[in-house]
């Protein structure tokens, strides 16, 4: 398959994949093969798992966790999951840590709070210690995150690339985090499920998946901006629609001395759309990017400190970079250039030009323009607000529907490199990522 700039028409949504679908005709034939995959990975994963707790264990390997003997329950939710732990049983810190000099130290304001809050709920529910409540919700939330992928994908793709998607989701070399107890599996469920809705036209349902999304991990902000691209894309593809079929609507007073840019936009959104529509879009894109931007004001009201999430968010940088000050789209050029010069800027420009090659391929827009636009809008905001560290691999799971696209699913050689190689870097990334540093 040819892949190039693609044509205006190909972004047109198609019709009969964004009717509401028959979940009572699709799930009993789909959802067994998706969880069988999903079960299996994890048997996988929590056997690697248990291997290196116990290997590292008889070597008397110190984890970096509080607990001289920690057992494979407490393993799989140390490192972010301690943060976590202490959240759900004692709350945020109302006075930050700092050292000596005055500067911000790690702390629990970087992390947020749907996930230790549901943990807290569901240990007071059943009286489980909050290991065993993580890795419960982690695990549920992954077989739903894996459930939606597929349906995300197969409404563009097929099954074909649904279910590679998913293969290579479970089987990836960061598999592993949905049988530990961090917050991944709740957000990728939150963020495609988002997305899905946004197919299928639930505004009120992306809404509601954006809001608490903004509350689990950062990064519910490129489901505002995919929203803001799917409301452009509907206006022109509606619009195109009834201009060449002869029922443009009225194009209101305007003069006939207007720019030619300003008559090339009409006919406006609200004279094309369905008013019910326009309303839910600009409410749900509004209110997910309010709930994108309300923590720091949180942490600012309950530490009494402006910029104490920032202040929290950069106390990792440190070792990185030290603490420079913060400007928009330039940490990933810090960094490398910091390490490697202006090679390292030089290799930074050449990765975000192969991401826009990507984006922009024939074979990745058939995945659709809301999952395109979502993907690119997270890498977006990755690059805007991250400094690239270890933790990077798990913060681009988001873009995960990009490998069901034909390019990869339809190329035997590629999605069988793709697998076998999380196969087989999994345990290191389970050696290197968790036993030895944070992932």
């Amino acid at each position: 398959m040819s892949d190039g700039a693609t044509t205006a028409s190909s972004l047109r949504p198609d019709v009969s994949r964004r009717r509401s679908p028959d979940l009572a005709s699709w799930l009993p034939a789909r959802w067994s093969s998706v969880l069988t995959v999903y079960l299996v990975s994890r048997v996988f994963s929590l056997v690697l798992l248990a291997v290196v707790w116990e290997v590292a264990r008889l070597a008397g390997v110190e984890f970096r966790t509080p607990g001289a003997e920690l057992s494979l329950l407490d393993f799989t939710t140390s490192w972010d999951a301690d943060r976590y732990r202490t959240i759900a049983l004692q709350g945020y810190p109302t006075v930050l840590p700092t050292d000596a000099a005055g500067n911000v130290l790690p702390n629990e304001w970087a992390f947020l709070p749907v996930f230790p809050t549901l943990c807290h709920l569901l240990m007071v529910a059943t009286g489980m210690p909050f290991s065993g409540a993580a890795l419960l919700l982690s695990t549920a939330f992954g077989a739903g995150a894996a459930l939606v992928l597929y349906r995300l994908v197969d409404r563009a793709v097929g099954h074909r690339g649904a279910i590679w998607a998913v293969l290579l989701l479970c089987f990836g070399p960061l598999g592993f985090l949905f049988s530990v107890g961090y917050a991944e599996g709740l957000m990728l469920f939150l963020l495609f499920g988002g997305v899905l809705a946004m197919q299928q036209r639930r505004y009120g349902l992306v809404l509601a998946c954006g809001v608490v999304a903004a509350f689990t991990r950062p990064g519910a902000l490129a489901l505002a901006l995919a929203l803001a691209v799917h409301l452009v894309v509907r206006w022109r593809t509606e619009r195109d629609a009834g201009q060449s079929s002869g029922h443009e609507p009225a194009a209101g007073s305007a003069s006939s001395a207007s720019p030619k840019l300003w008559a090339r936009l009409r006919p406006w959104p609200w004279q094309v759309l369905p008013r019910r529509d326009l309303v839910q879009i600009v409410t749900a894109g509004a209110a997910v990017a309010a709930a994108g931007l309300a923590w720091p004001v949180v942490a600012h009201l309950a530490t009494g400190q402006h910029d104490a999430y920032l202040q929290t968010e950069m106390a990792w940088w440190v070792d990185y970079v030290g603490r420079p000050a913060f400007v928009p789209l330039t940490p990933w050029f810090l960094l490398a250039g910091r390490w490697l010069g202006i090679a390292g800027i030089a290799l930074v420009v050449a990765l975000l030009v192969l991401a826009a090659v990507w984006f922009t391929r024939r074979s990745t827009l058939r995945l659709g323009h809301e999952t395109v636009a979502f993907t690119a809008s997270f890498a977006l905001y990755l690059v805007a607000v991250f400094l690239p560290q270890q933790s990077l691999f798990r913060l681009l799971l988001p873009l995960t529907p990009l490998l069901g696209a034909p390019a990869v699913s339809e190329r035997p050689v590629v999605r069988r490199t793709l697998l076998v190689g999380g196969i087989v870097l999994q345990p290191v990334a389970v050696v290197l990522l968790w036993l030895y540093v944070a992932p």
